[in-house]
């Protein structure tokens, strides 16, 4: 090959190295800046010569020193490439993002290579940085992250109510009984139902009916931690499961709540509703055999409530 065509080649490699749409940066052993491509320059607002001889960490001081010296060490000693993804380290160089597609990230994604410069003795005296722009990538896996999260979530919960649903919360219930016969944690399980719910729908009709649901679906969510599992149990009736509490807690926490739904007025179009809830308790013992034992022993304390006049509250003996 003549002197010219091997410019020409040179000319030609050096131009598709700058223009490529990938970073491009190599660096001696002193990690200083031995070339610094177009894509560089575009993303950091530093041209070649600016960063020429310079300092990989004094130009950009976000860079983990300790991890990235650890990573292009190997590849200096062992002379073996070396990578890094963004779901490891979402970048490496702190680019803003400023794709019109992917807009909603904020600084650019990166999954970076590393690999050894072999000089004709065999030496490795610079290595070489390739950064790929991911943030498409990325933010289509968080977004498809997100959506299944909705979905997940949309599938556990009541959509009258936006508390879990009888599935869901029987999950947990099964999660919490065999956590209970592992460690013999104290909780609770109160079970409640609205009096007379057939009338407040006969009178004034479905819609007043699921508004009466989701007040009181409110008055438990107020009255409920953020560790206590409440559900929607089907129709008018809810459930709750009290965790670290005995029957004696559980009891004050169902009469705060009972006395808080006994004071609330719903409003409804022309109409103003009043209502009030019974309540069954069970604490979870080594008597109760099984979730559905569990249940049944809170809706029993619920059925004495309900004969002995409603309104009221009873735990299971």
């Amino acid at each position: 090959m003549s002197n010219i065509e091997q410019l020409k080649e040179f000319h030609w490699m050096m131009d598709m190295l700058q223009n490529i749409d990938v970073g491009l940066v190599v660096l001696n052993k002193n990690y200083e800046v031995q070339l610094w491509n177009s894509f560089m320059e575009n993303h950091s607002g530093m041209i070649a010569t600016e960063t020429r001889n310079r300092n990989l960490f004094e130009l950009f001081t976000e860079i983990e020193r300790d991890w990235f010296e650890h990573k292009v060490e190997s590849v200096f000693q062992l002379k073996t490439r070396a990578f890094s993804i963004w779901e490891q380290r979402p970048y490496i160089f702190k680019f803003r993002n400023y794709r019109p597609i992917t807009g909603t990230a904020k600084f650019m994604y990166q999954n970076i290579s590393i690999f050894p410069i072999v000089s004709t003795t065999g030496q490795v005296d610079n290595i070489c940085i390739i950064v790929y722009d991911v943030t498409d990538v990325a933010t289509n896996r968080d977004a498809l992250e997100d959506a299944n999260s909705q979905l997940e979530k949309l599938s556990r919960t009541d959509k009258l109510t936006n508390i879990n649903n009888r599935g869901y919360w029987q999950e947990c219930q099964e999660r919490e009984f065999s956590h209970h016969s592992r460690y013999k944690n104290d909780i609770s399980l109160v079970i409640f139902d609205i009096d007379h719910f057939k009338n407040v729908n006969d009178t004034y009709g479905h819609q007043a009916g699921d508004e009466v649901i989701r007040q009181c679906s409110a008055a438990l969510q107020a009255c409920a931690r953020d560790v206590d599992i409440c559900g929607r149990y089907g129709g008018e009736e809810f459930v709750v499961l009290l965790t670290e509490t005995k029957a004696d807690g559980a009891m004050i926490f169902a009469e705060r709540l009972r006395k808080k739904i006994e004071s609330l007025l719903v409003e409804y179009e022309d109409f103003k509703i009043k209502f009030t809830i019974s309540l069954g308790i069970c604490q979870l013992n080594e008597n109760v055999k099984s979730p559905g034992q569990w249940l049944e022993n809170a809706d029993q304390a619920l059925y004495k409530s309900k004969e002995s006049g409603r309104n009221q509250t009873n735990i299971s003996s």
